[in-house]
């Protein structure tokens, strides 16, 4: 089970990393060929690395406007429970009154 999964894998690294049975193969000068096979490897170095940072950066806009967006809901609420039930401010208040209004008696 093991060794086709084996095969698979070494047959897809040398393709990618081996000059001579990649398509590099058929460029002849073996210079050259190390040359574009090590500007290929820059390039998927630095997609790689340009990646990882884009979904690290985006994990923190992700939680950045997931807090912009809670506070923008909890402000909506407040508005429309001080337009629909201006009450539940009072309550509060009412206490504090009372008891300024025992105090000055």
């Amino acid at each position: 089970m093991l060794a086709p999964v084996k095969n698979l894998v070494v047959y897809c690294w040398n393709f990618v990393f081996n000059h001579e049975v990649s398509p590099l193969r058929n460029i002849p000068d073996v210079a050259i060929r190390h040359y574009v096979l090590q500007a290929l490897g820059l390039m998927w170095a630095i997609s790689f690395a340009v990646a990882t940072g884009g979904y690290t950066i985006l994990a923190a806009s992700v939680i950045g406007h997931s807090i912009l967006i809670a506070a923008s809901a909890i402000t909506v609420a407040t508005w429309t429970a001080a337009t629909v039930k201006p009450a539940l401010f009072h309550v509060g208040s009412e206490a504090q009154q009372q008891g300024r209004g025992a105090r000055s008696k």
